[in-house]
């Protein structure tokens, strides 16, 4: 569910996987999965663009080892040593192929670290577009995320599900401090949403701190069922 706020080993147990990468690509009609942060230490250059419906993901770098001391020095590889595509290549193919219109756009879902230990599931992306920019010092590849409604029901079809807004990083920081990681109706520290004060379907904003807060499953369960 999006803006669920869960920790690094539920995620694992609910994708069936040690996600020991941010970039993690799968085949044979599953969705595949990024890992994200905004963060000011953060490695990479993720943000979210309009008000939400958008994310542009950056690409990974070469991996660290004895003759690859500082991999911020050089282009991001679309291959490795052995000629095969690494992450940035397997997407950058897929978003190619979309944009050719041979395939349908690939389903990612993204889960973004807000602090250590928390995390928050973003929900599911179309990828749309990638390419290739210089970041002052490197090419890097960048990927374009259109956030949907939900996990789209049958991938294998070029159908096209509602597009849905994404609350912003900053926004989640600062209810998450305001909020104390606790629900605002009960103190509960465990099961929580970010939740819209007014829902956006009825003119509530994502990007107003003020119209987000943190509930617990219950009080999101119960605020939903009187909204009509």
């Amino acid at each position: 569910m999006r803006g669920t706020i869960v920790k690094y080993i539920d995620i694992c147990q609910t994708e069936g996987a040690s996600l020991q990468r941010g970039m993690n690509f799968r085949g044979a009609g599953k969705y595949s999965i990024f890992l994200m942060s905004t963060r000011p230490n953060a490695p990479y250059r993720d943000r979210v663009e309009d008000e939400g419906l958008t994310l542009i993901y950056e690409g990974h770098d070469a991996k660290r080892s004895p003759s690859m001391q500082e991999p911020k020095l050089i282009d991001q590889p679309e291959r490795t040593p052995f000629g095969t595509l690494t992450e940035n290549g397997k997407f950058f193919k897929a978003a190619a192929e979309f944009t050719r219109g041979t395939h349908a756009p690939m389903t990612i879902r993204v889960y973004e670290k807000l602090r250590d230990g928390i995390w928050a599931d973003n929900g599911f992306f179309r990828l749309t577009k990638s390419w290739q920019e210089h970041d002052g010092r490197r090419n890097v590849f960048k990927f374009r995320l259109e956030a949907v409604d939900d996990e789209p029901s049958d991938r294998g079809t070029n159908a096209i599900p509602t597009r849905t807004r994404v609350i912003p990083s900053s926004v989640k920081q600062e209810v998450w401090l305001r909020d104390g990681g606790k629900c605002t109706q009960c103190g509960a520290q465990d099961e929580l949403h970010f939740d819209h004060v007014i829902p956006y379907s009825r003119g509530g904003s994502s990007l107003v701190v003020a119209n987000v807060q943190l509930l617990c499953a219950r009080h999101n369960l119960t605020k939903s069922a009187k909204i009509e």
